[in-house]
């Protein structure tokens, strides 16, 4: 089978997989809500473009067609509470794992993850930054309208992007970044980054149950607007990234030989390291700091389609939306109401050292 043939084959089923595990966490919670209600109050809230005839042309407007008789209250439900936390978890569930499968393409390591570069610690000391002065954030959103949950997350995408920046700027030397350097690099700021995030929280007062939940991963508090500022981002960057899938193949097989078959290494290098970084930028910004995703999903993928990265990196993501839909799932219905980077360490952890010592089991 053919490598585009099969990217489809595994693509489609997993997207249906979605789309069956979304439905099934939408049924889920303190109140039981049957399929069939489900989907009618998806369609219910679905907007369908219809012509209307205006004065001079034909306009398009958006309509709500259907109007299937269902409860008020699990209407809202679904759509208003349920809804935007689930499509939030896809969303950056697929931005961490394809950012994920970018990074151990990159660093030619299954053992790397999206914040080898430090993106999520800058993400944290930007947010819990955010956190600790309410004063400032108001001050900065108050006159705009905003609220301030948009500080916090643009704080922490500010604070991804420029940690990914000063570790590339440190290891970059005469227009050459090696990758060990950039690893290594990484590992420092990340320690130095920790180390702020931990001096703000002893003095954050009251703020600290906040921050720590933000530090844990939480989509307790998502929202439509959360969705439809991470989404296009993603989604924008994800199509930038598919067509390096052959760059990443080739790059697995060292840089010397990389540049003897027409690469422009360190240029895509570059490239990979920017898009990898705000795709988990986004992801960090409106869900905080959700581990294991990106380290975990492609490792697992990659045993099932193989290293081929035009595969590999589509079918990681999507693999990576359902991850974290399901485990999201399991946090909000635990008694506690578990924030999902929990759930997602107690599940990918183990799971992950059992792969380890399978693999090296079979190569004694």
């Amino acid at each position: 089978m053919r490598v585009g043939a099969t990217a489809t084959a595994y693509s489609t089923a997993l997207f249906a997989g979605l789309l069956a595990t979304v439905a099934g966490a939408a049924t889920v919670g303190p109140v039981t809500i049957p399929y069939g209600t489900v989907a009618k109050a998806l369609l219910n809230a679905t907007p369908v473009p219809v012509g209307v005839t205006l004065q001079g042309g034909i306009d398009v407007a958006l309509a709500h067609p259907f109007a299937f008789d269902v409860d008020r209250t699990q209407q809202l439900i679904v759509v208003g509470v349920r809804g935007p936390r689930i499509v939030l978890a896809a969303i950056v569930g697929f931005a961490l794992a394809a950012a994920g499968t970018v990074m151990q393409g990159f660093f030619r390591n299954p053992m790397a993850d999206p914040s080898i570069v430090g993106v999520s610690s800058g993400a944290a000391l930007g947010a819990v930054a955010a956190i600790t002065a309410p004063a400032a954030v108001t001050a900065v959103t108050a006159p705009l309208g905003l609220p301030a949950g948009v500080g916090i997350q643009t704080a922490a995408f500010v604070g991804a992007i420029v940690a990914a920046f000063l570790v590339y700027a440190i290891a970059t030397e005469r227009g050459r970044t090696p990758v060990a350097t950039l690893l290594l690099a990484g590992v420092a700021i990340q320690t130095f980054l920790g180390a702020v995030v931990s001096f703000l929280l002893i003095y954050s007062g009251q703020s600290i149950r906040r921050a720590i939940y933000w530090l844990m991963g939480d989509l307790n508090n998502a929202a439509w607007g959360d969705v439809a500022v991470a989404a296009p981002v993603v989604l924008v960057l994800f199509a930038a990234l598919l067509p390096f899938s052959r760059d990443l193949n080739v790059l697995l097989l060292g840089e010397e030989d990389a540049r003897t078959l027409g690469i422009e290494v360190e240029r895509t290098k570059r490239v990979l390291l920017a898009l990898g970084s705000v795709v988990t930028a986004a992801a960090v910004a409106v869900a905080g700091i959700i581990g294991f995703v990106g380290l975990v999903v492609p490792h697992v993928v990659r045993l099932v389609v193989g290293p081929d990265h035009r595969v590999l990196l589509p079918t990681s993501a999507l693999a990576g939306a359902i991850f974290l839909v399901a485990t999201d799932t399991l946090a909000r219905s635990t008694a506690a109401a578990l924030p999902v980077g929990v759930v997602t360490a107690a599940v990918g952890a183990p799971f992950f050292l059992f792969l380890l010592r399978r693999r090296e089991v079979h190569e004694l």
